[in-house]
């Protein structure tokens, strides 16, 4: 089956969205001010984004360090054998374990790239040992320690 085409964003909705990356709390007034558009048109393109998928949500960038999870880490996830179920089943559970922040399926000599948050190495041992060891689909593993993160912002050129 073709996926249909989501319909081209206009300079309306791009400057909404460019808006949004910068502050996802803004009122719909200060929106509505910045872009030069009414209010009432904010509020309707923003349902229009939502609705067709452009926009996902909204979240709150959490500080996981001050919750005591100070240590992240990628880990590297191949898979034993490549059978539907067992990467559905992966696939369905990893994103729910204790300190998950995301889940990637990637090309090439591993499977999927697991991003998570510990309290500490014991921790993330533990978890590597409880949720992936133990998973039948997983054949190996490869821990890299995350050491310092910076937000990017390149991605907001798509939107101009």
């Amino acid at each position: 089956m073709m996926e249909s085409k989501k319909p081209e964003l206009d300079r309306v909705d791009r400057a909404l969205l460019r808006a949004l990356s910068v502050n996802a709390r803004a009122s719909g007034a200060a929106l509505a001010s910045e872009i030069g558009v009414a209010e009432s048109t904010v509020s309707l393109r923003l349902r229009r984004l939502q609705q067709l998928g452009h926009i996902r949500g909204y979240r709150a960038n959490i500080d996981l360090a001050a919750l005591g999870a100070s240590l992240q880490a990628l880990i590297s996830v191949r898979l034993a054998k490549h059978a539907r179920v067992q990467i559905d089943d992966f696939r369905n559970a990893a994103p729910h374990w204790p300190g998950v922040i995301g889940l990637f399926h990637t090309a090439g000599a591993d499977d999927y790239l697991l991003h998570v948050a510990a309290a500490d190495a014991s921790h993330l041992r533990d978890f590597v040992l409880e949720h992936l060891a133990e998973h039948p689909a997983v054949a190996h593993t490869e821990t890299n320690l995350i050491f310092e993160y910076v937000d990017g912002d390149g991605w907001q050129d798509l939107v101009k």
